[in-house]
């Protein structure tokens, strides 16, 4: 690609990232290692004014360095149409905020390339886009009717319960059949938030492992499997759930072949999707994680990959 290629990084602050298991810093590591110039900014440094979106920058040099892992420069006002690439990535929740801020990159997409598409971003939640896939996935209900999820778990048995635009593991529930807390737990989730929720069948298979497997524009290129620490229901590693290597089965096959032309159609360079035994129960989209993950445990270079597809889309 002729020319020096200018990167727009959205994303939480940098310097509050753990640098070895963060995604966004994979992803801009490689496009450093490009010769592409970095520029920081968080979202609430964007602007609309007169049609044009701005934001207060700060070119970003970064090292693989533990408590040394970046510089800023000053900061500086620009047009956010003068980057060639802008990588949306700050962490959900999915909220009125983030909402916000794919309107604002929407004015700028497709001419500055935005990955992932923020509309497409916007009109895909990922705990309800997954929906549209239902016989790849647990048996669902979205609601805040309590009188339903206690019918859910009447007949499920076993259930998790979650918010719908929760993230990283946070409010994830498992509620038993015979558990006496679910009324209590529906209220305190009354309380806490104004959006349905969202109850699962629970699958005994999330022992083993809740598998994050990553896409590249529709295909798969790696995969880690997460297993949740022996008193905790959440694989999120965060939470201390452990990473170990692991290959695709034929069903995440199959799953991954059902959903890549959806995922091309809505223009998703790279996505996230969480597998527990056979059934999917997430699409991520908004800030997947996982790529150091992969390459750690000898899989592919998917930040690599991810900047090869950026390029191709580009032209």
């Amino acid at each position: 690609m002729a020319g020096i290629v200018n990167v727009g990084v959205q994303m939480d602050h940098v310097s509050g990232i753990t640098i070895a298991g963060d995604s966004t810093f994979a992803m801009s590591l490689e496009a450093q290692a490009r010769g592409y110039r970095l520029f920081h900014y968080t979202p609430d440094k964007l602007s609309l004014r007169d049609g044009k979106v701005y934001a207060a920058v700060q070119q970003m040099t970064l090292r693989d360095v533990k408590g040394d892992h970046f510089t800023l420069g000053e900061p500086e006002r620009i047009d956010l149409s003068t980057m060639d690439v802008i990588l949306l990535r700050q962490d959900p929740p999915f909220d009125m905020a983030y909402i916000t801020s794919t309107h604002l990159l929407e004015r700028l997409h497709p001419n500055t390339l935005v990955v992932n598409d923020p509309a497409w971003v916007r009109n895909s939640p990922e705990k309800i886009f997954v929906t549209e896939f239902p016989d790849l996935m647990p048996r669902t209900l979205i609601t805040r009717d309590a009188g339903e999820i206690a019918r859910f778990r009447q007949e499920m048995g076993d259930i998790i319960l979650k918010p719908l635009y929760g993230n990283g593991g946070a409010g994830v529930f498992h509620s038993a059949r015979d558990d006496r807390n679910l009324s209590s737990l529906l209220e305190m989730f009354g309380q806490m938030f104004r959006e349905p929720f969202i109850a699962q069948e629970y699958l005994p298979a999330v022992r083993k492992g809740d598998k994050r497997i990553l896409l590249v524009d529709g295909e798969p290129v790696g995969a880690i499997n997460r297993v949740p620490a022996e008193h905790d229901a959440r694989s999120n590693m965060h939470v201390g759930g452990r990473a170990e290597a692991t290959e695709l089965t034929a069903r995440e096959q199959e799953i991954c072949a059902r959903i890549g032309p959806a995922l091309k159609a809505r223009g998703f360079l790279f996505v996230g999707i969480d597998v527990i035994g056979d059934y999917m129960t997430e699409i991520n989209v908004t800030s997947p994680t996982g790529i150091r993950e992969v390459k750690k445990f000898g899989g592919a270079d998917v930040a690599s990959l991810l900047w090869n597809a950026i390029e191709k889309k580009r032209g």
